[in-house]
């Protein structure tokens, strides 16, 4: 694979690399993106998927909005792909400086990785909106209806919802890293959600790597633009590193 060898060159330069990914890197991992012709936001609901996932619609339609969360974005069986266990060697080996993902799935941890700002937060954390508790999960996924906490309290899955701000430690954290890498490797991502998408403005450093299936607004701007999928180029050119 061509791709990934010119990959690997890009690495192997490199000191600080940052890795900015969204829903294409783990649809290998057989979790559905959003906006491809499949994705999510393409299927058919009673309401809007964008307006199903709001901070309005989550408080106004609870029962609505949780059958939909366990529907949609419950995937008890995805496991981390080539391209999160790649990003987890790299860092091990001091290459990788930290991944920034818009994903909610937490494969980037489970395969071992760190340093990891999840811009969206995450679907395994959740918490009691009166008391503050965190629950895991299975809490929310494993069961049914509204999930209450013991003190009564409402439970809410600990992700940014439409509405809400990203958190201000990870927004700091994830542009501190991007500010000060020398390579960004950006993945699996239109690169049309804002804020997120406009952290790529902080990124001081030389070379650009974009690896997505379809073409991006960003694509002039790459020094290396890459159509194969991102487990399968990440895990090759991990292969390929010296």
């Amino acid at each position: 694979m061509e791709s990934a060898k010119l990959l690997s060159e890009y690495i192997n330069r490199a000191e600080r690399i940052v890795f900015f990914g969204g829903a294409g890197v783990s649809t290998e991992s057989g979790i559905p993106d959003f906006r491809s012709v499949d994705g999510i936001y393409n299927m058919k609901y009673d309401y809007p998927p964008e307006e199903i996932l709001s901070h309005d619609f989550f408080f106004e339609k609870t029962q609505e909005f949780f059958r939909f969360y366990r529907d949609k974005l419950y995937c008890p069986d995805a496991a981390p792909n080539g391209a999160h266990k790649a990003l987890a060697e790299l860092e091990r080996r001091g290459k990788l400086s930290a991944v920034v993902t818009q994903n909610i799935d937490g494969l980037h941890t489970a395969a071992g990785s760190r340093k990891v700002y999840e811009l969206h937060g995450s679907v395994k954390r959740n918490y009691c909106v009166k008391c503050g508790k965190f629950y895991d999960e299975d809490f929310v996924m494993k069961g049914e209806g509204v999930p209450r906490c013991e003190c009564g309290g409402l439970v809410k899955p600990d992700v940014v919802l439409y509405g809400e701000p990203l958190d201000g430690d990870v927004i700091e954290g994830a542009i501190g890293a991007i500010s000060a890498a020398d390579l960004l490797i950006v993945a699996g991502t239109s690169l049309t959600v804002y804020p997120a998408a406009g952290f790529l403005s902080y990124y001081r450093g030389g070379d650009v790597v974009l690896i997505n299936k379809t073409p991006t607004s960003f694509d002039g701007s790459a020094s290396l633009v890459i159509r194969d999928p991102v487990g399968e180029v990440m895990s090759k050119a991990l292969e390929l590193c010296s």
